[in-house]
């Protein structure tokens, strides 16, 4: 696949962001992409690997070597269909996925990998401003009737599929606006949101019939939707988050960190916040709990409120610059992954707990924290390592 020697001749290049300085005074997209020289050659440098294990490190089973190949050729309309045949939303996948398919390149076992998530986005964003993307109205009806409950990117692909199959569809949203996680929980500063509206127009075109602010077991009766629909797909996803129980966990100023990401997509989009108090890190020092993507969006947004200082704590140990590709290929490796939230400025703590916070007229003011030893295997407070940080937000 590819150019032969790509590979050896093409070191890897991945797609830049704007400037610090830049991209942090707004909430737009950061990502800069790749030149088309410059994705041909990245598409080049899949090698003719025999057995493309990117395949079984991509969830949705993209047949990589084969669009990567189409690309390097120049044959844009060709690679989209068969990106396509596979994954109903690229631009979405190719903006936020954490890339595990670049972790099973084979190339990474001994360079680096086929930049295949910036060709993937470029695939998708060529064929939407070429106009090849189009609605696929299906030949024949059903007379099937399905109701789809939940519009985030599960439910979306759900309704899509059985649109083009002939079934008439309704999704069924509990917000004002249809994406879910994606419209919701994702940054704008990662995603436009712009990306859903025009997915959206193509599913209605298709035949989709969407029903925002309809939350299912409120407003609308399961058993109405039993006695109207042939089938019915819940595709509502995990909105349980996982809480810190400790003392002081009740005062004001500790929150989760959805409904603080939540707020700020809201205002994005000039949505109201329903007389919810606003939770806004503008000129205070924030403790984010958490060292995983969803922690770095709270840094990103929390920069862009205008926070006063910024601190990430993760429980677990700080893991290693780079892997041992011998031991973890093809599989996700554990090893230190920094965001463009974390460029933009936060200071970052590892291998620390939280035992308390403490406050004053109710409102949060001191995090308790507390060294941890993973020496044996599992967590182990480090004695008279307790030490205390200022916070007026914490965001879990």
């Amino acid at each position: 696949m590819g150019k032969i020697t790509g590979f050896k001749e093409f070191p890897r290049k991945e797609r830049g962001y704007r400037p610090v300085d830049e991209r942090v005074a707004d909430y737009g997209e950061l990502m800069v992409p790749l030149s088309e020289p410059d994705l041909q050659e990245q598409g080049a440098r899949c090698m003719d690997c025999g057995i493309p294990f990117c395949h079984n490190g991509c969830p949705v089973n993209n047949i990589i070597p084969e669009w990567n190949d189409l690309v390097y050729q120049g044959d844009w309309r060709a690679a989209l269909d068969v990106l396509h045949s596979t994954n109903n939303f690229p631009e979405f996948t190719g903006r936020i996925c954490p890339a595990p398919c670049e972790a099973a390149c084979t190339l990474n076992l001994t360079d680096e990998p086929v930049t295949i998530k910036s060709i993937e986005c470029a695939i998708v964003d060529r064929g939407w401003a070429e106009g090849w993307i189009e609605p696929q109205v299906p030949k024949h009806l059903t007379n099937m009737r399905v109701a789809v409950v939940g519009s985030g990117p599960a439910g979306m692909s759900c309704a899509q599929q059985l649109a083009r199959a002939g079934h008439e569809v309704v999704v069924y949203e509990k917000n004002a606006r249809i994406g879910g996680l994606l419209r919701y929980g994702i940054p704008d500063f990662k995603m436009d949101k712009d990306l859903i509206k025009r997915r959206k127009a193509q599913m209605q075109a298709e035949g989709v019939e969407f029903r925002p602010n309809s939350h299912v077991g409120y407003n609308v009766l399961p058993e109405r939707l039993l006695e109207k629909f042939d089938a019915i797909a819940l595709t509502g996803g995990s909105e349980l988050p996982r809480d810190l129980p400790v003392p002081g966990r009740d005062l004001d100023g500790v929150h989760f960190a959805m409904d603080f990401l939540t707020q700020q997509n809201r205002r994005n989009a000039g949505e109201p916040l329903d007389d919810v108090a606003d939770i806004l890190a503008t000129d205070k020092h924030v403790i984010v709990i958490g060292g995983g993507d969803t922690g770095a969006d709270c840094v990103g947004t929390s920069v862009r409120q205008g926070a006063a200082s910024i601190t990430q704590m993760e429980i677990m140990p700080e893991p290693p610059v780079h892997e041992n590709k011998a031991l973890s290929w093809p599989d996700w490796p554990l090893k230190l992954r920094s965001s463009t939230s974390h460029d933009e400025g936060v200071t970052r703590q590892w291998a620390v707990g939280t035992q308390a916070f403490e406050g004053a007229d109710g409102k949060v003011t001191t995090l308790k924290g507390i060294g941890m030893d993973w020496s044996g295997g599992g967590p182990k407070q480090v004695d008279g390592s307790n030490f205390e940080i200022k916070a007026d937000l914490v965001l879990l």
